[in-house]
């Protein structure tokens, strides 16, 4: 039995399936009624591992975003991107896509025709980013970092690499508006890693394995938040891949549908906007979108 300290050290998230249409499924961990946001963090999906049959693959149609920034990061397989920035970018994993939306920005993820015909693996995370106030309305831009432009440190059986932010004195190449924090994590299993109280929100999602936090144990699926200024260490039971997150909270936040935003009439106003057209349309895909919902 956990003691009561220990239950308000460390909030356990279960993600939620959502079909995102063509029965592909994927787990949602953010925004979660235990909690909304962990540091800039405001949405997260986990899609797959799972494998495409011939003639098949993701499809995910021209949509806008606005105040926030886009990551894709994946495991296994490939998606192609494009956007209304004219970008057209194969992410493999262990890249990262970072597609700051700022004033608005319309993009696609699909698989690409050549994978489509032979079928292909997927596997991976889709998170959302929110900005600073004084950034929402930044110019829109689309970076892509390779795997090798990533920080990576090795030893003691801890392969950690520093995707986005700062993260045990390494600094990522990414752009960002505010302090944070997001890293893939891999431990052999008997192997620790502490998670200082250098960023005020802190957590963890495990993609696999077992690991201990205070004395508790935690399988795969599962999103942990750490209260702030309680130092933390994170022990694998098994060997253990997880996704390491967080930094400076930013307030709270409006979401709808694909729009995040500070302000209720900001989103409003991207409502009637993609319903006019005036997000532009995706060089290369531009046949299809996405319609606005109902509700």
């Amino acid at each position: 039995m956990t003691t009561p300290e220990r239950e308000s050290e460390v909030v356990t998230i279960t993600p939620k399936p959502r079909d995102l249409g063509d029965n592909f499924m994927v787990r949602r961990a953010l925004p979660a009624i235990e909690k909304r946001m962990i540091g800039p963090f405001i949405f997260w999906d986990e899609f797959g591992p799972g494998r495409f049959e011939a003639g098949k693959g993701l499809d995910v149609r021209p949509h806008p975003h606005i105040n926030l920034a886009t990551v894709t990061y994946l495991f296994e397989g490939e998606i192609f991107h494009r956007d209304t920035l004219g970008s057209a970018q194969t992410v493999k994993p262990g890249d990262v896509n970072w597609m700051n939306a700022g004033r608005g920005i319309a993009h696609s993820e699909r698989t690409a025709p050549e994978l489509r015909a032979t079928g292909s693996p997927i596997g991976g995370i889709q998170s959302w980013v929110a900005l600073p106030e004084r950034h929402e309305e930044s110019e829109p831009f689309f970076k892509h970092h390779a795997e090798g432009e990533l920080p990576f440190i090795d030893g003691e059986g801890k392969r950690v690499r520093v995707i986005a932010g700062k993260l045990f004195g390494k600094q990522s190449p990414v752009k960002t508006y505010s302090e944070m924090f997001y890293a893939d994590v891999r431990l052999d299993g008997g192997a620790s890693l502490p998670l200082d109280t250098d960023h005020e929100e802190r957590g963890v999602y495990l993609v696999s394995g077992s690991i201990e936090v205070g004395g508790e144990t935690h399988g795969a699926g599962r999103l942990l938040y750490f209260r702030p200024g309680v130092a933390v260490t994170i022990r694998a039971k098994t060997p253990a891949r997880f996704m390491a997150l967080g930094g400076a909270p930013l307030g709270a936040r409006h979401v709808w549908w694909n729009f995040v935003s500070s302000r209720k009439e900001r989103i409003e106003q991207a409502k009637e906007d993609w319903k006019s057209g005036r997000f532009g349309t995706v060089p290369g895909d531009e046949k299809e979108f996405i319609p606005l919902p109902d509700h």
